[in-house]
């Protein structure tokens, strides 16, 4: 049966006010132009500045967002580690020369002072006086050249000593440029500090904790370096010998070096799923257990994982370590040990069952 005029004219009004409500609302919640958000990707930016805590979690722990802020800011601060070293390793050169060249200089001053003096006290006739003095054309021709001698020597003494100083002022110039890269590169690792320990802050880790101690102290064999002492950018090229997957030549290393100093149990690298470093060849989880990866390690089992992560830890530098996971704590280059509480209660994202390691 169809309404009558005044009862459609009124559901029509209201029709119309609902869909302008729910206009302003979408509007409001939806800022124009923004992009839509993804499944799993990071959540929005705090008032703090931090990210939110996506809603994908990492099946070893933690977020892909926690491993890509872990692995940006523990890369970014070797990078500045590396830059600030190699500045150092400058300085050192250039304070040694400026050195070299400061000790040439007061015998140089002092040579071109006495030819100064003298040319004072002798006149600028001298050289002409001494010519016309001659008694004879070969006589002539003698002082002449002694002349021409005396005078590139006093040439040659004048040049070495403007040459001495310009060499200092540019060794000068050099030592200011390399105590500036060195402040601009230590507050590039502070920053580097700080975005590794908000974003362990947003994912409910990053309290300072006990850390891990070992007792095994071997000294692993560095990994080659650029000449400027930087990491080289490595892809993953070699063959995983505990996958049929590949790694790069510097987590070979790593796990070698590791072998080498003892820690023989099972190793897992290379992993087509999940985030972090895995996928790209750039992580190994090593077993605490001798049967692989088991429950939570206890006894033995446990002191071996805390040697392992004890030893990456100390030849971190010479490895290129990004950061070590073990036993609910994670280590970084930037903050050392730290709490991490990403996991999912079960021994493998708790980490309480292996030692994950990262390297650049």
């Amino acid at each position: 049966m169809p309404f009558p005029a005044p009862v459609r004219r009124t559901a029509t009004r209201m029709m119309a006010l609902v869909a302008a409500t729910i206009t302003v609302c979408l509007t409001v919640a939806v800022p124009a132009g923004a992009a839509p958000v993804a499944a799993g990707a990071p959540g929005p930016v705090t008032a703090a500045g931090l990210l939110a805590a996506p809603d994908v979690a990492d099946p070893e722990g933690g977020s892909p967002s926690l491993r890509q802020q872990l692995e940006a800011a523990s890369k970014g601060y070797l990078d500045a580690k590396a830059a600030l070293d190699n500045s150092i390793k400058r300085q050192k050169q250039l304070t040694e020369h400026l050195a070299a060249i400061e000790a040439e200089l007061p015998a140089r001053t002092a040579t071109v002072g006495e030819l100064a003096g003298a040319a004072y006290r002798t006149g600028r006739l001298s050289t002409v006086a001494a010519l016309l003095n001659s008694d004879s054309p070969d006589g002539f021709l003698d002082r002449a050249a002694t002349l021409g001698v005396v005078a590139s020597n006093e040439d040659r003494q004048l040049r070495a000593l403007l040459d001495t100083r310009e060499r200092e002022s540019r060794a000068k110039a050099a030592l200011d440029n390399e105590i500036r890269e060195q402040r601009k590169q230590v507050a590039v690792m502070a920053s580097r500090k700080q975005q590794a320990e908000r974003a362990l802050a947003v994912a409910g880790s990053g309290s300072p904790s006990a850390g891990v101690t070992g007792s095994n102290t071997s000294t692993a064999k560095p990994a080659p370096r650029n000449s400027d002492g930087s990491w080289p950018r490595e892809s993953c090229s070699v063959n995983d010998p505990t996958t049929s997957g590949c790694i790069t030549p510097r987590t070979l290393h790593a796990m070698n070096q590791a072998k080498a100093a003892g820690f023989t149990r099972y190793v897992s690298c290379y992993r087509s799923g999940g985030s972090g470093e895995h996928p790209k060849g750039r992580a190994c989880d090593f077993a605490a257990q001798k049967g692989g990866f088991g429950g939570v390690a206890t006894g033995g089992d446990r002191t071996y994982g805390n040697n392992l992560a004890a030893y990456y830890v100390n030849n971190a530098n010479r490895l290129g370590v990004l950061y070590v996971i073990w036993f609910k704590q994670i280590w970084l280059p930037s903050s050392g040990w730290k709490s991490y509480s990403g996991g999912n209660g079960d021994p493998s994202s708790d980490h309480t069952n292996h030692v994950h390691l990262s390297v650049y």
